[in-house]
């Protein structure tokens, strides 16, 4: 081999070296998870070198088969080309510039470059192109013949990346009802993760030949499925208070996985189902945004549901053909009847303004206690509303946060036995701050009308309660702006008069005082 031959081959193998050092330090920097790839470029590079190595070793010993291993070198060296652009253009440069290459595309192109360096490589070796392209379209043309199961495959994997109709990352339902999420279309088969972590591979020309629900995919919407959760009510229930109960519990606070738009709504969808039943079948329909996690996002909605329908004093249906069957006496439910008693006190004890009513008068209030239990998650009040009770929390716990210039802030969090709402009951004050659920919560809502009995049997109950927020109101003014014993003295007398008169004013004690008169 001459000087002069040496030179090109040389000049084109440092080029290739370099090229890799390059293209290694560029996949490092900027897609470090595409290093695998490189080591089938340096499988190329260096088995070339060990071509153009071993082709050296035969010419410096005078041996034979010098140019068939420089060719085979030298077409190895082409490959190490083909395969540095292919890495470069799809692995590294289209993902910078945010272009998505479906991996098929990727395949044909560094395909089509190999058997492009083949014929090159062939041709400086001078073989005869015409008679292998002749020979390679028989051999082709039978292995078609024998592969046509396969290459149906391949060619139904091309048509579903070149037309987008299924793209990595669709949730897709397949004509047996299978569910699961595109991991990856190949040249054969589409590997589906399934919702129960299993892997599920479907051969590409089922795909093309079945009819496929892509979940959640609407032209320009955003990817969410509708879902329906079913409950059953007694049928002697209004279906309209049925429905507006579940649908103001699912609006009030948004429920993670659910999405905003559409709203969740509520159907009645029949009135006993083949005349055997007897209570209405309802649903609950809501978009799910996440369909990863559609058991989970339907347990919270039926939480919401199931706390609603308590508040509400909607039972949920008994099937009719279920039998209960249970001893009950009057020893019995007066046990039943003592421990809720006993539970409702302990609870009434924590608001520091009733403690000074008598066990009698507490036990009144008790009776008349409305039972308001609401899931984790839910809004009890709302900031600005207008809303006349209290209420005392029994079970759980809760946050008060407070809205200011659209950002909400917790402030408080009340647990059990605790109350709020003290404001909406006494003087009808908005409420200042909304408060949710971060646990299961039971509570009991004292409200205006039931109150209002209590302050009027015992009037002087008002200035106790005036008096009672006044000293709390003037120690948070005195912390702030360190009264003197005068002056703090007077404040609370001010401040106990003003919210006397506004408590008078909003239960109307002056108007009963005066007609009892």
């Amino acid at each position: 081999m001459s000087a002069d031959t040496h030179f090109p081959i040389a000049w084109n193998t440092g080029l290739l070296l370099v090229t890799l050092v390059v293209l290694a330090l560029v996949v490092n920097r900027f897609a470090s998870d595409k290093r695998r790839y490189l080591r089938h470029l340096v499988f190329l590079v260096s088995a070339h070198l060990v071509g153009l190595g071993v082709a050296f070793g035969l010419e410096l010993g005078g041996l034979g088969g010098v140019a068939l291993t420089r060719s085979i070198a030298d077409v190895l060296g082409l490959y190490g080309w083909a395969a540095a652009t292919t890495m470069f253009v799809f692995h590294v440069a289209l993902p910078r510039l945010r272009v998505t290459v479906a991996s098929i595309v990727s395949d044909l192109a560094a395909a089509a470059l190999y058997i492009v360096a083949t014929f090159i490589g062939m041709k400086r070796a001078g073989l005869d192109l015409g008679g292998i392209l002749t020979t390679s379209a028989v051999v082709g043309g039978i292995l078609a013949l024998s592969l046509q199961a396969t290459l149906g495959n391949v060619i139904g994997g091309l048509a579903l990346q070149i037309d987008n109709s299924i793209t990595v990352g669709d949730w897709i339902q397949l004509e047996n009802g299978r569910q699961g999420r595109v991991r990856q279309i190949r040249w054969r088969h589409t590997v589906l993760e399934t919702r129960d972590w299993g892997t599920l591979i479907v051969p590409n020309a089922a795909l093309l030949q079945a009819q496929i629900l892509i979940l959640g995919k609407r032209e320009n919407e955003p990817l969410q499925h509708r879902y329906w959760v079913h409950f059953n009510v007694d049928f002697r229930f209004n279906p309209s208070d049925v429905i507006d109960t579940v649908e103001a519990a699912l609006r009030r606070a948004k429920i993670p996985g659910v999405a905003e738009n559409p709203k969740a709504n509520c159907v009645c969808m029949d009135f006993a189902r083949d005349h055997k039943d007897s209570f209405a079948l309802y649903a609950v329909r809501y978009w799910l945004t996440d369909l990863a996690h559609d058991d989970p996002t339907n347990s919270r909605v039926r939480e919401r549901i199931f706390s609603a329908l308590r508040r509400a004093n909607i039972p949920l249906a008994v099937p009719a053909a279920q039998l209960w069957v249970e001893q009950d006496n009057e020893e019995r439910r007066e046990r039943k009847r003592k421990r809720e008693h006993d539970k409702r006190m302990k609870a009434m004890r924590a608001v520091e303004f009733l403690r000074s009513l008598n066990e009698e008068e507490l036990g009144e209030l008790c009776d008349q206690l409305h039972f308001a239990p609401f899931a984790e998650g839910e809004v009890l009040t709302l900031q600005g509303a207008i809303a006349h009770h209290l209420y005392i929390v029994a079970e759980g716990t809760v946050e008060v946060r407070v809205s200011s210039n659209g950002e909400d802030k917790t402030i408080a969090t009340i647990e059990a036995p605790g109350f709020f709402g003290e404001r909406g009951l006494l003087t009808g004050e908005p409420r200042g701050a909304t408060v949710v659920a971060t646990t299961d919560v039971e509570t009991y809502r004292l409200d205006k009308l039931t109150f209002r009995s209590t302050l009027e049997n015992r009037p002087e109950l008002a200035a106790i309660i005036s008096e009672a927020f006044a000293e709390r109101q003037v120690a948070l003014e005195d912390a702030r702006e360190h009264l003197d014993a005068a002056a703090r003295s007077a404040r609370v007398v001010e401040r106990k008069t003003q919210l006397l008169s506004r408590i008078q004013r909003f239960f109307g004690l002056d108007d009963a005082a005066s007609s009892r008169n």
